[in-house]
């Protein structure tokens, strides 16, 4: 029977975020029955951005939603890392889709097209969305939840959720301040965009140094690369609310003295209109729900860029969700009941990023990158050849996705 079936009133939920996570949860939601509101700080789903992976039980979330076919035709097909020394002399080569993706089947795409295919998919539905406003405070009374919106407005919903990233406002309102959750894998990083000097295409460049990496990456042939500066730190060098000032100036302090592109990209940061930046952390939590408020996505398990999982984990731990909630009537099993099927699957995924292989990609220490270029070079000598091991497209695919509708 449908899981729609079993519903007598279709019971209310409020979502807070419209990247990946929230409309993927909206989509099965309103699948299954559920009034379902999404509200969005930002006054607009965000086009653009950096490219993306969707990988092992994901695409097969992808798939049920009917957006493989669309997926597919959005996918970048980036083609190799180069690795180059401070001279810009190529140390190295290595075929992306070798080092931990199934080529046949996963995808990569730009964060904006996937996050536009999900709100076109739910936008005509009955799912709502409420852009340009946010929550500004959440009571569970055991019945219901209330909320009060920036707006000012008041309402009351069954089921409230925080699909809000890493820095999730709803974790902060129901479970309390994020350092008790935020786990600081010890980067830096910066992430901006700049002219295609390189003439780069399909791929990324990146130079290294101990503690320190910098690099480009281009998607397709684009007039523009997302460039990056990655420092090395035994503790997080700013607060949840830093200073764009303060930050540049540091990562100008850090990289004062390396060599490569690295002037050129460090004066490209000062002058970005879109400058991002944080540190590389985790979010591990005891608990992804109180009572009838839960998490999702990064606001819950978010496993760092390093596991290259933020997207397939969004995607997957919706999906459950909205399962559990429509195969349960009290939202306090169905969330039990989403924590023991996802966080088995989330754990292993962000078991990846502090896996070994970080440091060939981002060395701490000279022993460290003299290791990676001895790699390196040995495999230019032979040739294209793929990476020494590992699990990850085991871990990707470690979850059988359960069928809500039957």
């Amino acid at each position: 029977m449908s899981a729609t079936l079993i519903q007598k009133v279709a019971r209310s939920v409020l979502i807070s975020g419209a990247s990946i996570a929230g409309p993927t949860l909206a989509y099965w939601l309103d699948r299954h029955g559920f009034d379902v509101t999404v509200v969005e700080r930002a006054s607009a789903v965000r086009s653009g951005g950096y490219p993306i992976d969707i990988r092992g039980a994901a695409i097969d979330v992808v798939e049920r939603m009917g957006l493989l076919p669309a997926v597919q035709a959005a996918h970048i097909g980036s083609r190799a890392v180069t690795f180059v020394d401070a001279a810009g002399k190529t140390i190295g080569a290595i075929p992306i889709y070798d080092l931990t993706a199934n080529q046949a089947r996963d995808v990569e795409l730009p964060r904006g097209a996937l996050a536009t295919l999900l709100y076109a998919l739910t936008r005509n539905s009955a799912v709502r969305y409420r852009f340009d406003d946010s929550i500004e405070a959440i009571e569970d009374d055991g019945a219901r939840v209330d909320v009060r919106f920036r707006s000012g407005e008041r309402r009351h919903y069954d089921i409230v959720v925080g699909a809000d990233g890493m820095h999730s406002n709803v974790r902060r309102l129901v479970f309390g301040p994020e350092a008790p959750f935020n786990r600081y894998l010890g980067y830096t990083f910066n992430l901006f965009s700049m002219p295609n000097d390189w003439g780069l295409s399909h791929g990324a460049i990146v130079y290294a140094e101990a503690g320190r990496a910098a690099g480009a990456f281009a998607v397709r042939d684009s007039p523009k690369v997302f460039s990056f500066l990655i420092f090395a730190t035994e503790r997080p060098p700013f607060s949840v609310n830093p200073s764009v000032a303060e930050q540049i100036e540091r990562t100008a302090a850090v990289f004062a003295d390396h060599g490569w592109e690295v002037p050129r990209l460090l004066e490209a940061m000062r002058h970005a209109d879109d400058l991002f930046f944080d540190t590389v952390s985790q979010i591990r939590m005891p608990c992804w729900s109180k009572g009838r408020v839960g998490l999702v996505g990064d606001a819950a398990f978010a496993p760092s860029f390093l596991s290259g999982q933020g997207t397939s984990l969004a995607l997957v731990g919706a999906y459950v969700l909205a399962g559990e909630l429509a195969a349960h009537d009290n939202p306090v099993d169905a969330f039990a009941a989403y924590e023991r099927t996802v966080r088995p699957f989330a754990e292993a995924n962000q078991a990846l990023a502090t896996k070994e292989g970080g440091s060939f990609f981002l060395p701490r220490t000279q022993e460290q990158l003299d290791v990676r270029n001895r790699v390196l070079a040995s495999l230019a000598s032979r040739g294209p050849a793929k990476m020494p091991g590992g699990n990850a497209r085991d871990v990707h695919n470690a979850l059988r996705l359960p069928d809500y509708e039957r």
